[in-house]
């Protein structure tokens, strides 16, 4: 039987693969995106993703065997998971027909998986010692934010929405809709609309926190240095007598 610590070495191992094979995909997905290809149909990116969810599903179950509570484990990651099969692929090489509605769906998957891989980067991220300020994590919420709804409004206006005739429309939409000022860009699509709702909706809560978090942090700085004050004045008085 291995060790604790012998587990949680491959464990940490393993999870560092992971998060480099998500990044691999972020980067190949924006890559795509900026030269207008659409990822789905780049051989490259399919490959590349059928190793990437392969390596996924082998660290769950890894993580199924060594766990000591397995439904729990089963309950808390069903969405990793279910994001981590990879349903382009088997579509792919199986020529599966499918309703245009079914399509529309599988195309936001690889985005999905992305974002959540992004999110446990996001957490690691911002759980060490390097990086641990309030101010670090928000800054890092609202670029995982913007990006990957930028993103997935530019995949599904693309082609259907004359104002979005590239990424960086795409990107400063996300932005004009996450400070809630407007834009003269419009949604179209089902997709669009729900993403205005969230990136609005984002605003209006992350925005009141920043003003929060600098609010405190000027109060504490201000307290901090009247203590300070008084001591350099109370020693002065004394060097005077």
């Amino acid at each position: 039987m291995l060790s604790q610590k012998v587990r949680n070495r491959i464990m940490t191992t393993i999870h560092l693969v992971v998060i480099l094979l998500a990044i691999l995909l972020i980067a190949l997905i924006t890559l795509d995106t900026l030269r207008d290809i659409s990822f789905l149909a780049d051989e490259t990116y399919l490959r590349v993703q059928f190793i990437c969810c392969l390596f996924f599903e082998f660290d769950i179950l890894l993580e199924i065997i060594l766990s000591q509570s397995r439904w729990k484990y089963l309950r808390t990651h069903i969405l990793f998971i279910l994001i981590s099969i990879p349903y382009l692929n088997i579509i792919h090489y199986y020529h599966i027909p499918l309703q245009p509605e079914w399509q529309y769906v599988l195309r936001f998957v690889p985005m999905i998986r992305a974002a959540y891989v992004f999110a446990m980067v996001t957490g690691v991220t911002t759980s060490s010692r390097f990086v641990n300020t309030m101010l670090s994590t928000y800054m890092m919420v609202i670029i995982m934010i913007v990006y990957f709804c930028s993103l997935t409004f530019f995949v599904s206006e693309h082609y259907v929405n004359p104002g979005v005739p590239d990424y960086w429309s795409s990107l400063w939409w996300s932005i004009m809709s996450l400070t809630t000022a407007g834009c003269g860009i419009h949604a179209i699509t089902p997709t669009g609309h729900v993403l205005g709702v969230v990136l609005s909706a984002a605003g209006l809560i992350l925005f009141p926190v920043f003003t929060v978090f600098l609010t405190n942090k000027f109060s504490d700085e201000k307290q901090t240095s009247q203590p300070n004050a008084a001591s350099s004045d109370s020693v002065r008085a004394e060097k005077q007598a």
